[in-house]
């Protein structure tokens, strides 16, 4: 329990330092066209969009996508049950619950807030797409860059919750592609 309340105590002095600009950002959903915009960006971000895009890769690319599509389905796993491992031992309260002037622009999916698990998984697939399809990659870049905002814009996590998410899911998304193409070198080289 130490580290818990080791943890705590850092997210308390966080939570003061960056509910300023979790308030002006969270401001903007006042306006129904931007509140509408992130909250469907959200709503597909729950995985919707993910599993359309994984489903349609072997469509998009018959001779990678098969087996993209079976890595981006695994590594999205891992990403899952990191991001709650994650959550439930860090325990970091979301910005709308420590802060009622903080409106919650649509209903979380879970309790607690570090890291973003939307974040964590957009940032691996977007790093995945990356380094396996470039071009496709920078077509879904706006979406994965509008998910991460959404999750500040809408009251529900703080800006290091989205960064640190980022961070671990793109470090999860590199692990993935390059532990893959190292092991298809090996049997390759032989």
């Amino acid at each position: 329990m130490p580290s818990t309340s080791k943890a705590s105590r850092f997210f308390e002095r966080a939570d003061q330092r960056e509910y300023l600009l979790c308030q002006v950002i969270n401001r903007s959903v006042r306006f129904r066209p931007v509140l509408g915009y992130f909250r469907t960006v959200s709503r597909l971000g729950d995985g919707w969009f993910w599993y359309a895009l994984i489903l349609s890769l072997p469509l998009i690319e018959p001779a990678a996508g098969p087996g993209l599509a079976l890595l981006m389905a695994i590594t999205g796993l891992t990403c899952t049950v990191t991001y709650k491992l994650l959550k439930r031992w860090l325990i970091r309260e979301r910005p709308f619950i420590s802060f009622p002037s903080i409106n919650c622009g649509t209903p979380p999916l879970d309790r607690y807030s570090f890291p973003s698990g939307h974040t964590l998984h957009a940032a691996c697939f977007q790093v995945m797409l990356m380094a396996a399809l470039p071009g496709l990659a920078l077509y879904i870049l706006p979406f994965t860059l509008s998910v991460a905002a959404s999750r500040v814009v809408l009251g529900l996590h703080y800006p290091t919750d989205v960064v640190a998410g980022a961070l671990v899911g793109g470090t999860i998304g590199y692990l993935s592609v390059h532990q893959l193409l190292g092991a298809a070198m090996a049997i390759i080289t032989g």
